[in-house]
């Protein structure tokens, strides 16, 4: 483990400083939220940090199970199934006071729907939602959706009249590098306040007195200081001397040595997310390789091979110590469509891969670059290094890129890289999902994350067809079929699943959210 100097500590130190007492949650993690828009960025942990002050309608519990969040009930309409009810809670208000009505939840359902919106894919089907009174919504879709819930989960609600005020009706460009007021500022309904915000350094939160949920939670926290350190050594450190009291990116290499620490505890548990590598099939020539002319990711033969030459075991061994699941699809073991079967599908054959490379005219190899984020998953950047060894094993010279998540993004979502390090979480449980964000084909308002550059119209409308499918035995058979198309393909390397590893004081009560997404109303103090 690399050498804390004296003067990083103090920094680090310092930009933790705020009033600390016996209910006060000191929480650091490798990365900060990239926007509080609530509606620019589909990613955990700017989720993470937006679901303490912003709000969904529904919400799972720590179990993966719905609970009602802004909703209290909903349902498929009884004379029309195209049609969903919900019943709003009420007597609920926004941080500046404002009530909390339909009107605004029509306003978020269009605001989300917007080109910007990093979640329109979620709500895709939805044709038009309506307000029937204050306290009641109706949600339409073009046909029968029987999974909308589930993709309802991480969609905040917003106050119109703050955003009409504050000129954030529009989502933030966040690809463009736009900063409006709704960036840095929230006024949601949820559990806690903003009072400060400084991105990549510090964001201070307070407990919301007026918060509608006051005597149905612990709520025992009464103060959260969230501050991001990409270092792993510096997040250690901080933990171990007392300045921070929950770690949520545990370096694997220093689970024993925290665990072993009086007052400190590690808790672990599988998480809904798999880690695997993205490679761009679709354009005819790729700039990050050598080969002049062509795109040897195009060719299947070269996809498996680079597959066939990563060695999961190993990594999970030496780079996780133990602690991540290896993986031959990108779909978690949490989702529905995910078979182990298909789970078990990725092996380790050296000379099987040199083979196909050689099959495909590429027996003397080729270089590429692989951009890698170093601030977002566990051992991210580390796993990386560990693939360009191996790659370079058959032939294929792979030359690392690594930088911070809000660089590293951008180059998925709008193409500019042709292999690529991703990790993907399925809050939704459904295969759905995985395919219209990472398999159908890019168009504007689906597959805004497929990189690969696959393009298949009749998958596509397959994938179309399962938001709208009842027949859930027709719809799973559906299902397996995309995936079937998925894995022959290689459209992906998968890697491995995460397994959250979360360290914390044991002067409060938390529990690991499958998720990885704590939400602080949930943690008693002891």
């Amino acid at each position: 483990m690399k050498t804390v100097s004296k003067a990083v500590l103090a920094s680090f130190i310092a930009a933790m400083a705020a009033p600390v007492g016996a209910e006060t949650l000191r929480w650091a993690r490798a990365g900060d939220a990239l926007t509080l828009d609530p509606h620019a960025q589909n990613e955990g942990p700017t989720h993470t940090v937006r679901h303490q002050m912003y709000e969904p309608l529904i919400i799972r519990d720590t179990t993966g199970a719905f609970e009602p969040a802004l909703a209290t009930e909903w349902g498929p309409k009884a004379d029309d199934p195209n049609v969903w009810v919900f019943k709003l809670r009420e007597g609920v208000t926004f941080h500046d006071g404002a009530a909390f009505t339909a009107e605004d939840v029509v306003f978020s359902f269009e605001r989300a729907q917007q080109p910007n919106s990093d979640m329109k894919e979620l709500i895709g089907s939805i044709t038009e939602v309506r307000a029937v009174d204050d306290l009641t919504v109706e949600i339409v879709t073009d046909g029968p959706n029987p999974i909308l819930p589930s993709n309802l989960t991480n969609l905040f609600m917003m106050d119109k009249g703050w955003a009409e005020a504050n000129n954030t009706v529009n989502v933030q460009d966040f690809e463009g590098g736009e900063i409006t007021y709704a960036t840095t500022n929230a006024n949601g309904t949820g559990p806690y306040t903003l009072v400060s915000r400084e991105p990549d350094v510090k964001t201070v939160m307070a407990k919301n007195e007026a918060y509608w949920g006051i005597d149905q939670f612990p709520l025992e926290v009464t103060e959260i200081v969230y501050t991001p350190i990409q270092n792993a050594a510096t997040r250690v450190a901080a933990m171990l001397s007392g300045e921070v009291d929950f770690l949520q990116d545990m370096p694997v290499q220093d689970l024993e040595r925290v665990n072993a620490v009086e007052g400190l505890t590690v808790k672990k548990a599988p998480q809904n997310r798999v880690i695997f590598f993205g490679l761009n099939m679709g354009a005819d020539d790729i700039e990050a390789d050598d080969v002049d002319g062509a795109n040897p990711l195009a060719d299947v033969r070269v996809r498996k091979a680079m597959s066939m030459a990563i060695n999961r075991d190993a990594i999970q061994q030496v780079v996780m110590r133990g602690q991540s699941i290896p993986a031959g699809m990108i779909a978690p073991p949490f989702v529905n469509g995910w078979t182990a079967e298909m789970d078990a599908e990725s092996s380790t054959d050296i000379e099987g891969a040199k083979a196909l490379l050689a099959e495909a005219g590429y027996g003397d190899g080729f270089s590429i670059r692989l951009d890698c984020p170093n601030d977002r998953y566990i051992n991210d950047e580390a796993i990386c290094q560990a693939a360009v060894g191996m790659l370079g094993q058959i032939g294929i010279t792979v030359n690392l890129d690594a930088k911070p998540k809000a660089q590293h993004f951008p180059l998925i979502t709008e193409g500019q890289t042709d292999f690529y390090m991703l990790g993907w979480g399925v809050p939704t449980y459904d295969s759905e999902y995985i395919f219209n964000f990472l398999v159908h084909g890019r168009e504007d308002s689906i597959g805004t994350w497929n990189g690969t550059g696959f393009d298949n119209d009749e998958l596509d409308a397959k994938i179309e067809s399962l938001a709208s499918n009842t027949d859930l035995d027709a719809r799973n058979a559906d299902i397996a079929d995309i995936w079937r198309v998925v894995q022959d393909e290689a459209l992906y390397i998968p890697i491995h699943h995460q397994v959250l590893n979360w360290g914390m004081s044991e002067t409060f009560g938390i529990e690991v959210d499958p998720e990885d997404q704590p939400k602080v109303k949930y943690i008693t103090v002891n």
